[in-house]
């Protein structure tokens, strides 16, 4: 594994853990020679994560839509930055750069991103480990809604190992390292990524 992409907000939340969990996962991920491959702005917990990433001497790939790069504040110390034509372009493109992916706290965009590529597992487009952090119990309530939709029949059981979970960022990097996707048939007849 080279590289990992991390879905989070481009606001810093109103908890001081979210900022403390983002510069965490940053110098956990260069300390074990991982690059971080995440959505080019400058601010937020996005911000601090590259940040932090670049200030220990690792990797960043930025990939920013061209809508969001005044917007979102392009982070001008990310060498490596891709402006993508759209968000479609920019999500396929962390998907190809990236060998996982954790969500962090955020928001809408950030929900997207993570369902998104959970979706794409489920579907066999990849079978790339999907992690979430959950700082301070922030996706509690995803997470038992998740568990309700097995409950409920829409969500099969073994579609649960799809998603790592774990409060810190070290657990979550063992998770993500030793994690094994669940292999079954492709819904879909798609090359895996």
């Amino acid at each position: 594994m080279k590289r990992i992409c991390v879905f989070c907000g481009s606001k810093v939340g109103s908890s001081g853990l979210y900022c403390e969990a983002a510069q965490q996962l940053g110098r956990l991920m260069v300390g074990r020679g991982l690059g971080l491959v995440y959505g080019g702005g400058s601010v937020g917990l996005m911000g601090v994560i590259a940040n932090t990433v670049l200030a220990a001497g690792g990797e960043v790939i930025g990939v920013i839509p061209e809508m969001l790069a005044t917007k979102e504040l392009l982070h001008e110390g990310v060498r490596q930055m891709h402006v993508m034509a759209s968000m479609h372009s920019r999500k396929a493109r962390m998907a190809e750069l990236a060998d996982a992916f954790i969500a962090m706290p955020g928001g809408f965009g950030t929900f997207e991103e993570l369902l998104e590529m959970i979706t794409w597992s489920q579907l066999g487009i990849h079978r790339k480990p999907v992690g979430l952090l959950n700082v301070a119990g922030y996706y509690d309530s995803l997470i038992q809604f998740v568990d309700h939709a097995i409950a409920e029949g829409f969500i099969k059981e073994k579609h649960r190992q799809l998603i790592v979970i774990a409060d810190e960022p070290a657990p979550l990097l063992d998770l993500i390292l030793s994690h094994k996707p669940p292999a079954e048939p492709k819904f879909l007849s798609i090359k895996q990524a």
